[in-house]
């Protein structure tokens, strides 16, 4: 099979989001009053814990009240929204607004760091003529991350799926990622970190390939065998 394309996952698989802490402290540690260490670590695991950073550790439970909405949360910006905000209000903050801001900030480019081999791999797949989509589950607009951080030229097409109603592992949202490619199932590589979701390529007959959802420091070579598939 000779590859001509790669689909890659956005979190966890090009990028991670950063720490519970650091993402806290960027809220809680900014303007007004000011919040001791100690407030802002417990802040941090109890939300850490309740799942409320994007990108971050799964909630340890899905209150009942938000298990549809959680099931779904990706099919839509307002649903996605409303449902790590919901997780975020299970943690009482010293002000209610702060909630909101923390899911603000979770959009930034800031927020992100890409792994290691990220830029590198992008750029060789650009180089050898590869086309790159990126297909996420997500509620908002990666665009501008990817922008930030220097990898935007090295995509072809972003398929979103609060841009389309329908989340991995539908094949549906993989059929786009196709066609905006121009490629058949048999020359594509999708490469992520969740076996059920991105595994869901699979039936649409294409190559998967998973890395391990890890913290940036611990997965500095991750997505070079990538490369190694190609050839």
């Amino acid at each position: 099979m000779t590859i001509k394309a790669v689909l890659f996952d956005f979190s966890g698989t090009l990028l991670r989001i950063e720490p519970a802490r650091s993402w806290v402290e960027a809220v809680l540690g900014g303007p007004g009053p000011a919040v001791p260490d100690e407030e802002l670590r417990r802040y941090a695991e109890l939300l850490e814990e309740a799942g409320a950073l994007p990108g971050g550790a799964s909630p340890r439970q899905v209150p009942p009240a938000l298990a549809g909405l959680w099931a779904t949360r990706d099919e839509s910006a307002e649903r996605h929204r409303a449902a790590y905000t919901g997780l975020s209000r299970q943690v009482r903050l010293p002000r209610d607004e702060l909630h909101d801001a923390l899911y603000e900030r979770h959009m930034l480019p800031a927020a992100w760091q890409p792994y290691p081999d990220a830029p590198e791999v992008l750029r060789e797949l650009h180089a050898r003529g590869v086309a790159v989509g990126v297909v996420s589950n997500i509620g908002w607009d990666l665009r501008p991350v990817f922008r930030a951080h220097g990898l935007d030229p090295f995509v072809d097409a972003y398929v979103l799926s609060y841009e389309h109603g329908v989340q991995k592992p539908d094949p549906r949202l993989f059929r786009t990622a196709l066609r905006a490619l121009g490629r058949d199932p048999d020359q594509v590589l999708m490469v992520g970190d969740d076996r059920t979701a991105d595994g869901g390529a699979a039936a649409l007959g294409c190559a998967v390939h998973f890395v391990d959802h890890l913290p940036v420091a611990d997965r500095p070579d991750g997505l070079r065998p990538v490369l190694d598939l190609l050839d």
